[in-house]
């Protein structure tokens, strides 16, 4: 039986590249996928065989957008907040984004309606972490993808989204929440009053996305919070879900006698110029050879000698290559470092990015460090420690390859089938 599924993904690299890793697969088993992307993405999704109906998140602009180019503008905007702690952050970061995500669901709703009166979807698939009431109230099979740290779906006995904080010290995690109780509640309350408005159930407590009849979240099952945090038996873990529609990568330069490590802030991270300045000029110190994704902004970072790098790297090619990665900590980065088997240096910056770089550490899979006070010493320091330690590696490519053999791409479009064919 085919189906028609339509995607909603976020207009951010991470949660398009995941949607576009499972609908490739969906549509080569026979079934049209249809993606309901934020504009800035025409032609990028069709190209890769997909249908396109776009949507507008704001007042279109008159000048073409990079894909994604309304959160790299927005992230570039508040880059001197992420020197703030994470309960700081959360009235002068996390608390706007929220925000901005709630103008751009509101905005968007009479073109989603639209949208689903002419694609006529068997299934909506929506990998975002906010709601939007159309895709609720059209009477079809409803699936969420978590595409961010799973802590996302919270719970007691887990620590707050959002506040990096350790899962074994509790003692700071009731300010935090309280803390994000006091920003939040005003705003979540007129989101969840519009909702409902829209014919959209109420909104469980502070969060602002319902769940799903199918409720799917990315992440290994080795970094995974289920034991603290049990789920009802609508979600399933995927513990990777690697796209398999990038190009084939070759080192346009031979290797020397160091390893090889990959340098990543993501799309939106890469926009703050002096902090990607910061890591390769101390990087440029080591005998290693580097691979940096240098982003939207690639044309004012200076790489060294010992570095090659582009605006856009095909990360999924390159990263089985290299023997470490050093990343912000975003959930694509970090999952699919996991899939390959590859240590981490993790310097966050905002978001959930705080949650993953200190799961990696508590779980001895990597180093956090502090992104814009580590010193030349912490970061080569760390680069040595984890490039020499064996049994690490050893243990990393074991995980790798059984997070590989449970085939989290495969597993995701078979539940969305089976979903869409009851």
């Amino acid at each position: 039986m085919s189906l028609t599924i339509l995607f909603m993904p976020e207009s951010a690299y991470g949660p398009t590249n995941n949607s576009i890793g499972i609908g490739d697969i969906l549509r080569r088993r026979g079934h049209r996928v249809v993606f309901a992307a934020e504009s800035s993405w025409k032609g990028k999704l069709e190209a890769l065989g997909f249908e396109e109906d776009l949507v507008d998140l704001a007042p279109p602009s008159e000048e073409e957008q990079d894909a994604g180019q309304f959160w790299k503008d927005f992230i570039r905007e508040t880059a001197p907040e992420y020197r703030k702690s994470t309960r700081e952050q959360l009235e002068t970061v996390t608390k706007p984004i929220w925000e901005e995500l709630i103008d751009g669901a509101k905005y968007c709703e009479p073109q989603l309606k639209a949208i689903i009166e002419r694609v006529r979807p068997d299934v909506i698939v929506e990998d975002n972490v906010i709601t939007f009431p159309a895709l609720l109230t059209a009477g079809k099979k409803f699936v969420r993808i978590v595409s961010c740290n799973p802590l996302e779906v919270r719970g007691p006995n887990v620590a707050p989204v959002f506040s990096g904080l350790p899962a074994d010290d509790r003692s700071e995690w009731d300010d935090f929440r309280a803390e994000y109780d006091r920003t939040h509640r005003e705003m979540w309350s007129a989101f969840n009053d519009w909702c409902v408005e829209q014919g959209a159930e109420p909104l469980p407590d502070l969060d602002f996305i319902h769940e799903g009849d199918l409720n799917l979240y990315v992440y290994p099952e080795i970094l995974d919070y289920v034991a603290d945090r049990p789920l009802n038996d609508t979600w399933h873990r995927l513990d990777s879900s690697v796209r398999e529609t990038e190009g084939e990568f070759e080192l346009p330069f031979a290797r020397n006698e160091g390893s090889l490590v990959y340098f990543s802030l993501g799309s939106l991270g890469s926009a703050d110029v002096e902090l990607m300045q910061r890591v390769i000029d101390v990087l440029a110190t080591t005998p290693h050879q580097y691979i940096v994704s240098k982003g939207s902004l690639h044309e004012e970072i200076k790489l060294a000698d010992n570095m090659w790098g582009a605006e856009f790297v095909p990360q999924t090619k390159v990263i089985p290559l290299c023997d470490l990665v050093i990343t912000h900590g975003g959930n694509n980065t970090t999952t699919e470092a996991m899939h390959f088997g590859k240590p981490m240096i993790l310097l966050p910056l905002f978001w959930d990015q705080y949650d993953n770089a200190q799961r990696v550490e508590e779980l001895g899979y990597g180093v956090r460090l502090s992104t814009y006070t580590f010193t030349d010493e912490e970061l080569t320091g760390a680069l040595t420690r984890l490039l020499g330690d064996d049994d690490l590696r050893a243990r990393l490519a074991a995980a790798g390859e059984e997070i590989r053999g449970r085939d989290g791409l495969r597993k995701a479009a078979d539940l969305i089938e089976q979903l869409g064919q009851k």
